[in-house]
């Protein structure tokens, strides 16, 4: 046999966390960080931010949450695939898996799981995808597959499923109480870009106003938790 080579230690995966709650962030670091082979290497609470420390850290591994404190994770995934398409991320979020795994595969993401899962479910994720696979929960990965399989079975899918990312954005922060000023501010956009998402939403779900709008995407919020 040869002579073990000290240098040929497994190299530690770096991740970076983003998401807006610092307790949630903590509590993430603590588990990753018990594990060998992972360590946090930085922490942020939005798009900006992430933006900037994956330019100085350049991480193996983002895992982001959907709702950040300056926009959607879903659209922080699209910047960071177009930026650099080495870094592998994960979605860790409260939201609804079957509304949100779909569209965060889409951007770019390798996996999405639940925020009340466990720690150890949290680990093998993040392993899952530095291997190079995909990571979804067994319900979800049963689902696709039974819609990939038998698409004339696949179930009718909710109006909401038929808004864009950016206009499922609007509607949720509609169903947390923002004004369109305010949803403008929080997203970087203008008001008139709001006001169009608006009207491009209240089609798509058939409905007559803005009290009608903000009707729904209150109670679609209230869904969700």
């Amino acid at each position: 046999m040869g002579k073990f080579n000290h240098k040929q230690v497994a190299q530690v995966a770096r991740i970076l966390l983003v998401d807006d709650h610092p307790i949630v962030r903590r509590g993430l670091a603590m588990m990753i960080n018990e594990d060998p082979g992972l360590e946090v290497c930085g922490e942020a609470p939005g798009i900006c931010e992430a933006l900037r420390l994956i330019g100085e850290l350049n991480p193996d591994l983002v895992v982001i949450d959907i709702s950040l404190k300056d926009g959607s994770g879903i659209e922080l995934i699209k910047q960071i695939k177009a930026q650099n398409p080495a870094i592998k991320m994960l979605v860790s979020s409260m939201h609804e898996e079957s509304l949100f795994s779909d569209r965060a595969l889409h951007a770019g993401a390798k996996g999405y799981i639940n925020k009340q899962e466990t720690s150890d479910k949290i680990v093998e994720a993040i392993h899952t995808i530095l291997n190079g696979k995909i990571y979804l929960s067994d319900n979800m990965t049963e689902r696709m597959l039974h819609r990939a399989v038998y698409p004339e079975q696949a179930p009718v899918q909710s109006p909401v499923d038929s808004l864009t990312d950016r206009e499922l954005e609007v509607f949720t922060l509609v169903g947390q109480g923002m004004s369109t000023r305010k949803i403008a501010k929080h997203l970087h956009l203008s008001i008139k870009t709001i006001e169009t998402h608006r009207e491009h939403i209240k089609r798509k779900l058939n409905l007559e106003s803005s009290h009608e709008l903000i009707h729904r995407a209150v109670q679609w919020a209230m869904e969700q938790k």
